[in-house]
């Protein structure tokens, strides 16, 4: 007796859908590149512009000179986590791997839980990384996460305090400096103004100092 295949019907934005059946449908699509699903409504973005493009390079290089210098860190772009019940597509994400103490775990070819770090590059603040994507996050515990917005021209860092984000402040110098990621330092000014100069110069200031030797080397015996 013969069977027939039955035919997987393909993503469409705004379904409502499981993570699985997300995952399963998606699979069967390998053209399409970016997906999420977010409170179990399934996006699809519109094909990322320039003013998209430059400052996530950006963001994504100054993260992976980070972990370049760092034991057991690692840093991703673009990559499809398993978080809560859903499965965002986060622009760059900055995370302790879980042999070296991390939150996160793996499971097959992809991380699941929340990172320590995520970065979302925003066209606007009323784009979903501000809204269902920002709850999210929140809700599976990410401690710290770096919303860049491009029309407003403004870095917005927030930090999970008491199970809630909150916008932290630049130091005197103008710099913002993780609490989760010793040494992670962010001139956020010239980060917007492409200054990558800059930016580098005030992240190795950070990787220079002996808070960033001990986390580094707590770290790498897997006790952050």
């Amino acid at each position: 007796m013969s069977t027939v295949e039955q035919e997987v019907p393909p993503l469409v934005a705004g379904d409502k859908l499981t993570r699985d059946e997300f995952l399963r449908r998606w699979d069967a699509m390998p053209k399409v590149k970016f997906a999420e699903l977010i409170g179990g409504v399934v996006y699809i973005p519109s094909p990322l512009s320039r003013d998209h493009g430059v400052p996530d390079s950006c963001v994504a290089g100054w993260l992976s000179y980070y972990a370049a210098f760092t034991i057991g860190c690692e840093a991703g772009n673009n990559t499809t986590w398993l978080m809560r019940e859903d499965s965002p597509q986060p622009d760059i994400y900055l995370r302790l791997l879980p042999e070296h103490g991390g939150q996160s775990e793996t499971a097959g070819p992809y991380p699941q839980g929340a990172p320590e770090f995520l970065a979302e590059i925003c066209l606007s603040s009323t784009a979903h990384d501000l809204h269902e994507k920002f709850d999210l996050y929140q809700a599976a515990g990410v401690r710290e996460y770096l919303a860049v917005l491009v029309r407003e021209q403004e870095v917005r860092w927030h930090r999970l305090i008491d199970g809630v984000f909150r916008v932290v402040a630049a130091d005197a110098d103008g710099v913002l400096r993780s609490a989760v990621f010793p040494g992670l330092w962010l001139d956020a000014g010239a980060l917007l103004a492409g200054d990558m100069a800059q930016v580098f110069a005030v992240l190795t200031e950070g990787l220079n100092t002996p808070e960033h030797g001990e986390f580094a080397a707590r770290s790498a015996r897997g006790r952050p």
